[in-house]
């Protein structure tokens, strides 16, 4: 009897741990394609910047790319490919990114697909909510910040109406550039796929311009 052919693309389904409601992301990834190029896609379709460490933990190894300012002690995520992992259907792993905020992306084998001439690889397909803002602590602080959001911010507000009656100039430009550091707590429920994946085609195309957001 003839095998199955190898598969030439996975949907992966892909969601951030201890976080509540859910971030998501389903991409579509080709077999041909490093960890290491899954680690970008993932820095991707989470809005994150690659400023720190990172590793894949697949059937107890540990994968990462090498960086000059920090050590990681695992195996060279550039030197494998998805297809030579084997994946079994519906099988998990993990991808943790900052070890001091410790994000940890658990990522599940959802499809074996083969590849459409037409679509370009690596792709978004759906998603919910967007990435936490970088360094704001970690889960529990991530949610501590989300419900304080609201209440700070209406505080502020106050005391900007209180410095533009009292017309204090220098406390006007201080208060609005507090409320500018707030502004992406105020779209944490959008996810924008358009922008993903714009930035996916570059990534696929070889360009540094996903990086530049």
């Amino acid at each position: 009897m003839a095998q199955d052919p190898a598969p030439e693309v996975y949907l992966l389904y892909i969601w951030l741990r201890r976080i509540n409601p859910l971030i998501w992301r389903r991409v579509l990834v080709r077999a041909d394609h490093t960890l290491a190029g899954l680690h970008y896609i993932i820095q991707i379709a989470f809005s994150w910047t690659d400023f720190h460490l990172h590793r894949f933990r697949f059937r107890k190894k540990d994968f990462a790319i090498s960086r000059v300012e920090g050590f990681v002690d695992a195996h060279d995520a550039r030197a494998v490919t998805l297809g030579a992992l084997r994946f079994r259907l519906n099988e998990r792993f993990v991808y943790e990114y900052d070890f001091g905020d410790q994000w940890e992306h658990e990522v599940r084998v959802e499809k074996f697909l083969p590849l459409e001439a037409r679509r370009t690889y690596p792709v978004c397909i759906g998603g919910q909510r967007a990435g936490p803002p970088e360094d704001c602590g970690g889960p529990q602080a991530y949610d501590a910040i989300r419900r304080e959001a609201p209440w700070r911010v209406g505080e502020i507000l106050e005391q900007l109406r209180e410095a533009l009656d009292a017309k204090d100039e220098e406390a006007v430009w201080d208060l609005v550039e507090e409320l500018r550091s707030w502004r992406e707590w105020f779209s944490l429920d959008t996810f924008d796929r358009r922008t993903v994946n714009r930035r996916l085609r570059q990534y696929g195309a070889g360009s540094d311009e996903w990086r530049w957001e």
